[in-house]
């Protein structure tokens, strides 16, 4: 099954780069192309792709607004958005993942991890570049200024706290089973229990609520 991919950026250049590497990849193709965030809105509404991939600055409306719009807590029926960015500012990660992102990349991070980022989206799974997620993350949720998130109104087990953890140093699924000797399945299961637990909608909300709850070492 191929994946729909539209691509939002303003830069000519690198928007054409990013589709050229997309579409050169199997199960791959880009159904659209836009310069701005307000235009991106507009495409990604009517064509309904598998995945966005939205710059962060972009006139009109910025990628973290974009992503708000299409894939934020109030969207009915969200899109699966990554966002991609030559800045590896701590507010434009941590902004963007709040926004609903399911995924966030420096434009030098290659088209093998680009080409990752497109199916784990598509799939309903994340992916942070390695080289920002704990950094960035991390100093966010540990700001004094931020709140710590009330715990969940049903705790959750010492093994879902484990598979957290796990979620949150960036393993995979099948990392995690390996590392606590667990099934592929009961992995599966315990993710889709932290989801419903902590009223998250993806991988990526596991991830940024155990930061704020300063349950990773950082």
């Amino acid at each position: 099954m191929t994946i729909r991919v539209l691509v939002a950026d303003d830069q000519d250049i690198v928007r054409a780069g990013l589709c050229m590497i997309l579409d050169a990849q199997p199960g791959i193709a880009v159904v659209g192309e836009a310069a701005d965030g307000r235009r991106a809105i507009a495409m990604a509404r009517a064509l309904r792709p598998d995945v966005c991939l939205l710059d962060i600055r972009m006139p009109e409306v910025d990628g973290i607004e974009a992503t708000r719009q299409l894939a934020g807590a109030d969207v009915p029926d969200p899109l699966a958005v990554v966002v991609i960015t030559t800045f590896d500012l701590d507010e434009y990660v941590y902004g963007a993942l709040k926004a609903g992102a399911r995924g966030f990349l420096l434009k030098d991070a290659g088209a093998e991890m680009l080409t990752q980022a497109v199916h784990a989206a598509a799939r309903g799974d994340a992916l942070i570049a390695p080289n920002i997620t704990a950094r960035l993350l991390s100093s966010f949720a540990n700001s004094r200024s931020r709140p710590v998130p009330p715990e969940p109104v049903e705790p959750l087990t010492a093994r879902e706290e484990q598979v957290l953890l796990a979620a949150a140093r960036g393993r995979t699924n099948s990392e995690i089973g390996h590392e606590l000797s667990i099934s592929l399945s009961t992995v599966k299961t315990h993710i889709a229990a932290l989801m419903r637990k902590l009223n998250a909608r993806n991988r990526v909300e596991i991830v940024v609520w155990a930061y704020e709850t300063r349950r990773v070492d950082t």
